[in-house]
C-alpha cells in the first residue's frame, strides 16, 4: 500500500518534524509512506470571506496538482465522518481489499480545504469536532494510521 499525506504548508516546530519523522519511520514497515508539502498562503487576519475563499483556492489548486488521478482521497475536515481508531482501522483494511493501492490523505491551511478538494475526495474523516493546528494535524494522522496498521495485523500496541 502507498499511503501520502499532502499538506498545506511546511513543517516548522521540531518537535513536530521529529515526530513525523519517526512515525514515518515506524509506518515504512507496513507501506510506503509519502509526505507532501505545497505552500501555504499569507492571510490577513482581516480577510474577508472573499480573500478566505481565494487562499483556499490557490492552496487547493496546488494540492489538486499534487494528487494522482488513480488515488483514493481522503480529506481531513470537520465536518467528515468520525471513526474510532477501530473503525479507522477496519477503513483502511477494507480499501486495501477493494484494490485502493494509493491512498492519499489531505490537510488543508489554517482555512481549510477548498469546495475542489472536497469535491475530489472519495471521503472525508474528522478526527473531532474541535479544531487542530493543521501542522499538529499531520502528526496526529500518522500516528493512527500506524495504529490502524498494528490493529489490522494484530500487533500490540493499541490499547
Amino acid at each position: 500500500m502507498h499511503i501520502c499525506i499532502a499538506a498545506v504548508g511546511k513543517l516548522k516546530e521540531k518537535y513536530l518534524i521529529q515526530g513525523v519523522n519517526e512515525y514515518t519511520k515506524r509506518l515504512s514497515a507496513y507501506a510506503k509512506i509519502e509526505i507532501i508539502e505545497v505552500a501555504d498562503e499569507k492571510t490577513s487576519e482581516r480577510a474577508s470571506e472573499l480573500e478566505e475563499e481565494q487562499v483556499k483556492q490557490r492552496e487547493g489548486e496546488r494540492l489538486l496538482a499534487k494528487i494522482p488521478h488513480d488515488a483514493y482521497v481522503i480529506a481531513l475536515a470537520i465536518e467528515g465522518k468520525m471513526r474510532s481508531s477501530e473503525q479507522f482501522a477496519a477503513r483502511l483494511d477494507e480499501l486495501a481489499t477493494y484494490g485502493k493501492s494509493k491512498i492519499v490523505f489531505v490537510i488543508g491551511g489554517s482555512l481549510g480545504l477548498s469546495k475542489q478538494v472536497m469535491a475530489r475526495a472519495n471521503e472525508a474523516l474528522s478526527f473531532s469536532k474541535m479544531t487542530f493546528p493543521h501542522q499538529l494535524m499531520r502528526l496526529i494522522l500518522l500516528e493512527q494510521i500506524y495504529r490502524a496498521f498494528r490493529i489490522n495485523r494484530g500487533e500490540p500496541y493499541h490499547k
